[in-house]
């Protein structure tokens, strides 16, 4: 069953670095000039429910800048896939092998979208540690380039046992998105290792 991710506000103390940001279809603002990975962005202190196996989010960071501010990141939607041992048995999984993360899939849909429009992130990846059972801290993140600039970063940590996931990440586009092709690199990482995979969208 697909279970979305939403950032609690209500009684949560937030420092706000340059820009907040919060999951749950809220605005963005923009990134100052020259600022790093980590600017332009707030975390949200971690939660203490469980959402379909997935321990609620530990950090999260979000921001649209430069051509893309004015969007809107929606709701996390991840999904278990496949257990453990389906995941185990599909890639010949041993525990010698420590823990492993791959892609398996990564699309933007729609491939073409017109300004105003909206797109999802969607991302399928597998999870395989020694222990199936023992939560994995896996960091899911998004970034979103423009003619070699960076406009758009989401960054989720998250813990979950062994299996096969699958994450969306809808973005609906300002009303006066700069037509063009913009590339998505997404990397799921654990402290044991990465995977990155890339693919574009085309604004109209």
């Amino acid at each position: 069953m697909k279970k979305k991710i939403k950032s609690k506000l209500g009684a949560i103390a937030i420092a706000v670095i340059l820009t907040f940001v919060s999951v749950g279809c809220h605005a963005v603002n923009e990134e100052p000039e020259g600022a790093g990975p980590a600017a332009g962005a707030a975390t949200i202190a971690p939660g203490a429910e469980v959402v379909a196996g997935v321990m609620a989010p530990e950090a999260l960071v979000e921001g649209l800048f430069g051509i893309l501010r004015g969007g809107v990141i929606g709701d996390y939607a991840i999904d278990q896939k496949r257990p453990a041992v389906e995941s185990f048995s599909l890639y010949h999984y041993q525990p010698t092998m420590g823990t492993l993360v791959k892609i398996e899939s990564h699309t933007v849909e729609p491939y073409t979208v017109g300004s105003g429009g909206s797109v999802d992130i969607m991302t399928t990846y597998v999870v395989m540690a020694p222990d199936a059972a023992l939560p994995v801290k896996v960091t899911e993140s998004h970034e979103i380039w423009y003619d070699k600039k960076r406009v758009g970063n989401t960054l989720l940590e998250m813990n979950f046992p062994s299996g096969t996931y699958g994450s969306s990440v809808p973005l609906l586009l300002p009303v006066k998105t700069q037509a063009g092709t913009y590339q998505v690199i997404t990397t799921i990482s654990t402290a044991a290792g990465s995977d990155s995979r890339q693919t574009t969208f085309v604004v109209m």
